[in-house]
C-alpha cells in the first residue's frame, strides 16, 4: 500500500501522519447519527415506533424563558387580568428551572421593569446592587490608561443596578407563575409546527430515548405538540427555530446580516478589603491586537459574600484562526492591573455564549408573522457600546404580548395563526429602536485599517453626534467567512495556566454544571461528515477546538486512516451557540439536545 508523509500540528506539536488509501467510510468515519440530519422515515430501526404526539392547545406559547420571554408571558396575563379575559399563556423553556441557562455579567438598566412591576421593590426582585462608580481604560502589555466617561454618553451606568441576570430570571419566573402562567422547565421547544395555510401552529417538544447510535431506546417517549394562537420566539442569540422561521418567512430581506461575539465569564469570592459593591469596570485593549473587537468587563456585586463578576467578549469576525477566545480571557487575567483584583480569591462559576453585535443594521427587516413574532435576542435587541439587552428584551417582551392580545381578541385574521401586526410600529415607537440607531455606527466603524485605533475615533465621533450623522455604515462579511488560512497566520503560543488566576478548559467546563444524558445522538449536528477534515483541518487546522470555550471539537489521529478525524464531546456543550456561527462552511448545526440538558449556571 502506498503511502504519503505528511506533517501536521496537533497540540501545538509537529507529528508525523502516514496517509494512506483507504475507504471512505474509514477516512470519513460517521460523526452525525441525529434524526434532523439521517431522518427516520429511512431507517428500519424506527419502523413500527408509535410516533403519535399529545396534542394541548393554549392561546399563547412563549419559546424560552429568559428576560424577554418572562416579560412577555406577564404582560400578558396582566392585561387579560385588566380586561377581565382567561387566557392560557405557556412558556417552554429548555433549562431545569428558570434562569438556569442565562449568562450574563449584567448591568441592568432598570427602565422596563420599573414599568413591568412598579412596585418591585416590595415584591423583592433581586436588583441589589445599585452603580456606584464606572471605570473605562485601555490597557497596554503592563499598564492601563483611563478613557473619561460623560454623562449620558453609553458607557455612563448611572441609575443602573448590577446583578445576577440569572437570579432575576428566576424572580421573574416566580412572577410569572403568581399570575398563572404555565412554565414547563426542562421541556425544549425542537420543532416549528405550521397550519396548511402556511402559518406557524406553535412548537413540538423533542423526544427522549434515543440512543446515541440514533435508535430508539425502550423508554423511548415522542415530545408534546403545543398549538397556539400566536407563538413567540424569545429562544436569545442565534436561537435554532429562529433561525428557521427567518428563512421561511424571510424576514432579513433588506437587512444586513447578523454579527456576533463570544462572551466568556466567570464569577469569583475576592478578598474583602479588595471588594467595591457597584463598581463597575470595562476595558478594550490587551490582550487583543487592534484587529481583533473585544473587550472587558469586570462588576462588583452586594452579595452575602465578596463576589465579583468578570468576562471577555471576542468579536466572532477575528481573522487568526490560530486565535482562542478562552485562552484570551484566561491571558487577560494575568495583566498586573487586572491581576492583583483576584491574587488571594476564588473562582466558584465558569460560562460562555454568544451575544448579538450587528445592532440597528440587522434587525430583521420584518419582525412577525403569521403567527407569531420574535422578541428580545432573538430579533438582536442589544446595545454594543452599553453592552446591555436585557431592559430591551423585556421591553420588547412585553409590547409582543401587547400585540399578541390585540390580534387574539381582535377581528378574524387572514391566516389560522394570529399576527401581531402592530407589534412593530410599537418597537419603532419605543427606547428600543431610538437608542439602537444613536449607536448604529460604533461596531462596523472598527472596520477599518486602523483597527481598534481607527474605530475609538469614529465611533467617539458618532457617539458625541448622538447618532445624527446623515450616514450609516455596513458590517464587513459574515463571522464565519472572516478566517485567513492558518498558513498566513502567526500561530499563537499562549502560556500555562497557573491555577491560580488562569486555568485550563476542562477544570473550567466542570464548573459550569453543565450535564447531558451521555447515550444520546450529539446535538452539534454536521451536514457533512467530510467537512472537518477536508476543509476545516486542511486550511485553518481545526479552528472549532480553539472557537468552543467547551471543549467540544477535537481532532485526534485516525491511526487507520493515516489522517485526522473529529471527535466531539457533546456532554461538555454550554450552549454557546459559537460554533454554530464560526463554522467556516457553516456544516456545524447546533439542535437541542435530549431533555435540554446543557449547563446548570444557578443564577450566574
Amino acid at each position: 500500500m502506498s503511502a504519503l508523509m505528511k506533517v501536521s500540528r496537533v497540540n501545538k506539536l509537529f507529528t508525523p501522519i502516514i496517509v494512506r488509501s483507504v475507504s471512505d467510510s474509514v477516512k470519513y468515519p460517521k460523526i452525525t447519527t441525529h434524526y434532523t440530519i439521517h431522518p427516520r422515515e429511512k431507517d428500519e430501526r424506527w419502523k413500527g415506533v408509535n410516533m403519535e404526539r399529545f396534542i394541548d392547545e393554549v392561546d399563547v406559547v412563549i419559546v424560552g424563558g429568559g428576560p424577554a420571554g418572562m416579560s412577555a408571558a406577564i404582560r400578558a396575563k396582566q392585561l387579560a387580568a385588566e380586561q377581565q379575559k382567561e387566557i392560557r399563556v405557556c412558556v417552554v423553556e429548555k433549562a431545569a428551572e428558570a434562569g438556569g441557562h442565562i449568562l450574563s455579567g449584567a448591568v441592568v438598566d432598570p427602565v422596563s421593569i420599573n414599568e413591568l412591576f412598579p412596585n418591585w421593590k416590595e415584591l423583592g426582585a433581586p436588583l441589589n446592587t445599585p452603580v456606584t462608580k464606572d471605570s473605562f481604560s485601555y490597557l497596554t502589555d503592563t499598564g492601563r490608561i483611563s478613557i473619561p466617561i460623560f454623562k449620558g454618553w453609553p458607557m455612563d451606568n448611572h441609575g443602573n443596578y448590577v446583578v445576577r441576570l440569572g437570579h432575576l430570571v428566576k424572580w421573574l419566573g416566580e412572577q410569572a407563575e403568581a399570575l398563572g402562567v404555565e412554565i414547563y422547565p426542562g421541556c425544549a421547544a425542537s420543532e416549528v409546527l405550521f397550519h396548511k395555510d402556511g402559518s406557524v401552529k406553535g412548537v413540538a417538544t423533542n423526544d427522549v430515548g434515543i440512543a446515541k447510535d440514533g435508535s430508539p431506546k425502550d423508554t423511548f417517549a415522542r415530545g408534546m405538540e403545543l398549538h397556539a394562537k400566536t407563538t413567540i420566539f424569545a429562544e436569545g442569540c442565534r436561537g435554532h427555530l429562529t433561525k428557521q422561521i427567518m428563512r421561511q418567512f424571510d424576514l432579513n430581506e433588506g437587512s444586513q446580516h447578523q454579527t456576533y461575539g463570544i462572551g466568556l465569564k466567570e464569577v469569583w469570592e475576592i478578598q474583602p478589603e479588595k471588594h467595591q459593591p457597584g463598581l463597575v469596570e470595562h476595558t478594550i485593549g490587551w490582550p487583543l491586537d487592534k484587529h481583533t473587537y473585544g473587550g472587558s468587563f469586570l462588576y462588583h456585586l452586594n452579595e452575602p459574600t465578596p463576589t465579583v463578576a468578570v468576562g471577555f467578549v471576542v468579536g466572532l469576525d477575528y481573522q487568526n484562526p490560530w486565535l482562542s477566545p478562552f485562552q484570551e480571557f484566561q491571558r487577560f487575567k494575568t495583566h498586573p492591573k487586572v491581576r492583583e483584583v483576584f491574587e488571594g480569591g476564588n473562582r466558584i462559576a465558569y460560562g460562555a455564549r454568544a451575544i448579538n453585535e450587528g445592532g440597528f443594521q440587522s434587525l430583521p427587516t420584518k419582525l412577525t408573522f403569521p403567527g407569531g413574532c420574535l422578541v428580545g435576542c432573538s430579533a438582536g435587541f442589544l446595545n454594543v457600546p452599553k453592552i446591555k439587552g436585557s431592559h430591551y428584551a423585556m421591553k420588547s417582551g412585553m409590547l409582543a404580548a401587547e400585540s399578541a392580545l390585540e390580534s387574539i381578541m381582535g377581528e378574524k385574521q387572514e391566516t389560522t395563526g394570529y399576527e401581531p401586526k402592530s407589534y412593530p410600529d410599537k418597537i419603532k415607537n419605543s427606547f428600543i429602536w431610538k437608542d439602537l440607531y444613536k449607536v448604529r455606527n460604533v461596531r462596523p466603524s472598527f472596520h477599518n485599517p486602523l483597527g481598534l485605533y481607527g474605530g475609538m475615533m469614529l465611533s467617539g465621533i458618532s457617539i458625541f453626534l448622538g447618532g445624527r450623522e446623515p450616514w450609516t455604515l455596513k458590517h464587513a462579511g459574515l463571522d464565519n467567512q472572516s478566517l485567513k488560512l492558518a498558513s498566513q497566520c502567526p500561530q499563537i503560543v499562549y502560556p500555562k495556566p497557573d491555577n491560580k488566576i488562569s486555568f485550563d478548559l476542562l477544570s473550567s467546563v466542570a464548573l459550569t454544571g453543565t450535564n447531558h444524558e451521555g447515550d444520546q445522538p450529539a446535538h452539534l449536528t454536521l451536514h457533512s461528515d467530510r467537512t472537518p477534515l477536508d476543509h476545516n483541518w486542511a486550511l485553518y487546522e481545526g479552528p472549532e477546538q480553539r472557537f468552543c470555550p467547551a471543549g467540544v471539537y477535537e481532532y485526534v489521529p485516525n491511526e487507520e486512516a493515516g489522517t485526522m478525524k473529529l471527535q466531539i464531546n457533546a456532554q461538555n456543550c454550554i450552549h454557546c451557540k459559537t460554533c454554530d456561527i464560526k463554522d467556516p462552511k457553516q456544516n456545524i448545526n447546533w439542535v437541542v439536545p435530549e431533555g435540554g440538558g446543557g449547563p446548570a449556571y444557578n443564577g450566574m
